[in-house]
């Protein structure tokens, strides 16, 4: 589904299309005992995004707790805190990599704070979240490779389950424990149910903010005079966060299946028909959003853009991932008034679908 209108109404229906098999495939046959470790390594819990209601439902009113208005707002300091660590060492460079030595690093301490995961675990997280992504490609890997992959995502799946048993005895003041422990409404989540979401959140927290904050200032910086722009306050950081991310979708898309035979643009799908939305067509379709190749911040009126879903798997962290590109821009902005692009050649995306994955932004204070 490419059209905007027919891929909201297909993330609104959760009633004919399910998420159970929203990832994509492998597309290389895995040797047994790889698929054995993949299978087990997070527990027997589904995550997140796998989920259909009522189960999706409860999981998610627990998940909220977390990332309530509140919640972000007592982060604010600490988020402008770990965006200005990592640049102030980068103002003296000449060159360098906006990706890899700002954005991962910035998106990934965010969400690790989040959840209470002290620095010296950063670079494992980092570590395993790309053997995860790796796995999900399957392509030119050795079965070595693969397993060492594999390997690491138990690693990551025993952390998961230490961290969880650490806040079942001794809980504190973050979204692991907001989790595991009885929330004013009444509602908890069972071990098993938060070792399976820790790495989803620490794997979406961190690698689509990184590509949506990269994306975003790769536009600005080949468009003449729209970095400027952006410092002089001409055009509103908020504006440009939503554009941003309707340009250049970080999620190229999701499948749903179908649980039943179900009519979608014009043409009949029978029960367990998979229909793959890709969030970026959609995004750029033009019924919805004129001239829909340029970056235009402010465009009104506006439909909301599908980088972040829509209906029941509305992306449950899209608050703190806007408050953090806002942040990031304002930072960058502040520190590099006159930020440029090094030069050059056509933009190497890493083949991880359904995420869209610049390799290199290469700039220059």
């Amino acid at each position: 589904m490419t059209g905007y209108d027919d891929i909201a109404a297909i993330l609104r229906n959760d009633d004919d299309f399910s998420a159970r098999d929203h990832k994509p495939r492998a597309v290389a046959e895995m040797p047994p005992d790889i698929k054995e470790m993949l299978s087990t390594w997070s527990g027997e819990s589904a995550s997140l995004g796998e989920m259909d209601p009522p189960d999706h439902t409860r999981v998610r009113s627990v998940i909220n707790a977390g990332f309530t208005p509140r919640a972000l707002k007592a982060a604010e300091a600490d988020i402008r805190a770990a965006a200005a660590h990592l640049l102030q060492p980068l103002t003296a460079a000449s060159e360098f990599d906006l990706i890899t030595e700002f954005a991962l690093p910035y998106a990934l301490t965010v969400i690790l704070r989040f959840l209470g995961i002290p620095a010296e675990h950063h670079e494992a997280c980092l570590r395993w979240s790309d053997h995860k992504v790796q796995l999900m490609v399957g392509r030119d890997h050795t079965p070595e490779q693969l397993r060492e992959y594999a390997t690491g995502l138990q690693a990551f799946g025993e952390f998961a389950r230490e961290l969880t048993a650490q806040r079942l005895a001794a809980p504190r003041d973050d979204l692991i424990s907001t989790m595991l422990h009885e929330n004013p409404h009444g509602q908890r989540l069972s071990p098993d149910e938060v070792v399976a979401l820790i790495p989803t959140l620490i794997i979406t927290g961190h690698t689509t903010l990184a590509q949506a904050l990269a994306i975003t200032v790769r536009t600005q910086l080949r468009s003449p005079g729209a970095w400027a722009a952006l410092v002089d306050g001409t055009v509103p950081i908020p504006d440009l966060v939503e554009e941003g991310l309707r340009l250049d979708c970080p999620v190229v898309g999701m499948y749903r299946t179908t649980v039943r035979e179900v009519t979608v643009a014009d043409r009949v799908l029978p029960a367990g028909s998979r229909v793959l939305l890709l969030y970026g067509a959609g995004n750029r379709d033009p019924d919805r959003y004129p001239d829909p190749d340029r970056c235009l911040p402010g465009r009104r009126p506006a439909p909301p853009h599908l980088a972040f879903g829509r209906g029941t798997h509305y992306c449950v962290g899209a608050a703190l991932a806007r408050a953090e590109l806002q942040i990031a821009l304002e930072e960058l902005a502040d520190r590099f008034p006159a930020l440029s692009a090094a030069p050059e050649t056509t933009p190497v995306y890493r083949p991880t679908f359904p995420l869209r994955a610049l390799t290199t932004l290469r700039v220059r204070p």
